[in-house]
């Protein structure tokens, strides 16, 4: 997208109203003006809703910003702006660029006026399956996060998460606990936490056991089979002073392969934040469409029958996107494939059309040179619905593509 492109969709945006949505004057829009919105409680942002962060002290809007996507500075400008506060971004995404983005957005704006949280990996992989060793040492680990204060231009950020944790030792892995617990000492950050989106009702309770978490980010959304046993954990982690914060709550943005029926994206926020123990949510916004239609929820949480019908609350909800990452599949395939990390790579290539990030994923993962090459039918049944073999031999080939091509 162009320069001029990006300014045109900016006042777009702006024309569709949200100067009488946001409360905020024709002065705070202006660029002379900007480093003095995105404040946690600006003037005529009052009627935001906001939620505490557990024992942080720290009172957030129930809607945040989710930065991995997106790549035009002028749409993270439009929502610090709009009121938002918490960015959340990671050191691999965009293969860096991510952070330095951010970095330029808050250059100028006021150190309070805005909640950065960024996420490291410690684990290697076998199998879809974290391994966590002693030996990777948290030297690399802080090497990683010095290089994420660097991008970002900053001296400390305000959450700092161990990112795809996915065992409950993983949660409790005693040289993360100590390097993590080692950086929030030194004031590079704030806050300390873990991001989890498999297993995560394990993992969410492997963080209350550890104690010394601060904050925890996890997959969260309606189409989630095992609700009563998430909502039991957050639940467990908010009576334990620890904040919560939800992603993956858009689910998939669509019901079906072919992207001709989306899902109800405000609905789909609104029924996540109706869980008073979710502080707020970090959807991914690309367009500032996808910012417009979001923001409302600031403000009004209300499910309205019409949204409870368009999320098909109590009825079929196969196929689409979002994979589960329950791990029932591990056991069902012959070849051992990390099918969660493929299928989670099928997702960002085809529903969010990242392809960087897909490919990052793959390279990632210890697979052979012909995935499901020796397989007639696919023996996996999986718990969603998916074609399990065709979208492995659909989304594989990227790996091989040079990563230099993905923008």
């Amino acid at each position: 997208m162009t320069e001029k492109s990006n300014v045109m969709e900016r006042r777009d945006f702006l024309k569709r109203g949200l100067m009488g949505l946001t409360g905020l004057s024709a002065a705070s829009l202006s660029g002379g003006s900007a480093r003095n919105a995105g404040r946690p409680l600006p003037a005529g942002n009052a009627d935001i809703i906001r939620r505490r962060l557990g024992k942080t002290g720290v009172s957030l809007p129930v809607v945040s910003m989710g930065v991995m996507n997106a790549d035009n500075e002028n749409l993270v400008r439009a929502a610090l702006d709009s009121g938002i506060v918490l960015l959340d971004t990671a050191h691999f995404y965009q293969r860096g660029r991510n952070e330095e983005m951010i970095g330029r957005v808050i250059k100028d704006r006021p150190r309070d006026s805005y909640f950065i949280a960024t996420k490291v990996p410690w684990m290697s992989r076998e199998n879809g399956t974290e391994r966590y060793l002693s030996e990777t040492g948290g030297g690399k680990f802080e090497d990683l996060a010095d290089l994420s204060l660097k991008r970002l231009g900053l001296d400390h950020v305000d959450g700092f998460y161990c990112h795809d944790v996915d065992s409950e030792a993983g949660a409790l892995f005693e040289p993360l606990l100590e390097t993590l617990s080692k950086m929030k000492k030194s004031g590079k950050t704030r806050f300390i936490g873990i991001s989890t989106h498999s297993r995560e009702p394990e993992v969410i309770r492997g963080a209350v056991k550890a104690g010394v978490y601060d904050v925890i980010l996890t997959a969260y959304n309606f189409r989630r089979k095992d609700l009563d046993a998430i909502n039991r954990a957050i639940a467990a982690a908010a009576g334990a002073g620890i904040g919560v914060i939800a992603m993956k709550t858009q689910a998939g943005r669509f019901w079906d392969k072919l992207k001709k029926d989306p899902i109800n994206m405000r609905a789909a926020l609104k029924w996540a934040l109706n869980n008073p123990n979710i502080t707020t949510a970090i959807p991914g916004f690309t367009t500032f469409e996808q910012l417009e239609t979001d923001l409302p929820v600031m403000r009004d949480l209300t499910l309205t029958a019409r949204e409870k019908s368009d999320l098909r609350l109590g009825g079929t909800q196969t196929g689409g996107f979002y994979c589960q990452q329950c791990g029932g599949c591990l056991a069902q395939c012959p070849q051992k494939l990390p099918i969660p990390d493929l299928m989670r790579s099928y997702m960002y290539a085809h529903a969010y059309r990242n392809y960087g990030q897909a490919h990052d994923l793959l390279s990632s993962l210890e697979l052979p040179g012909n995935p499901c090459g020796e397989c007639g039918s696919c023996a996996v049944a999986c718990a969603s619905g998916f074609d399990i073999k065709n979208r492995i031999r659909d989304v594989a080939p990227l790996r091989d593509i040079p990563r230099d091509f993905f923008v």
